[in-house]
């Protein structure tokens, strides 16, 4: 089970860290990342982390969200600042790598401008 939190709503040029804790151990997957799925659109893949310290980012994001995770808790974090409107979305973390977990109720980021 993974259960996101963290979300809210935050003005423009605000900063948010979400956390999703997972009910099982995540240190044996190749990775976690973090999923959103803005209103009307399909869900896509924001920030992963791969356990040898590889990261990625979409473009939009890329200087301002650092995904980071501690495998000992099985907790997985995004650091969002300098957050944009088109940031809004329901954040969902999961696998990165492999079948994915049955999705969580995911945390709702609003972004005012």
């Amino acid at each position: 089970q993974l259960q996101a939190s963290g979300g809210g709503l935050v003005q423009a040029g605000g900063s948010l860290r979400l956390s999703c804790a997972a009910s099982g151990s995540i240190s044996g997957l190749n990775g976690m990342g973090w999923y959103r799925q803005a209103p009307g659109k399909q869900r896509e893949l924001v920030a992963s982390m791969r356990w040898d310290g590889y990261k990625t980012y979409i473009n939009s994001v890329k200087g301002r969200f650092t995904i980071s995770t501690d495998n000992a808790k099985n907790v997985v974090l995004l650091q969002m600042n300098n957050l944009k409107p088109d940031d809004i979305g329901v954040y969902y973390c999961n696998r990165a790598y492999g079948s994915f977990w049955p999705w969580g109720q995911g945390t709702l980021v609003t972004v005012s401008s």
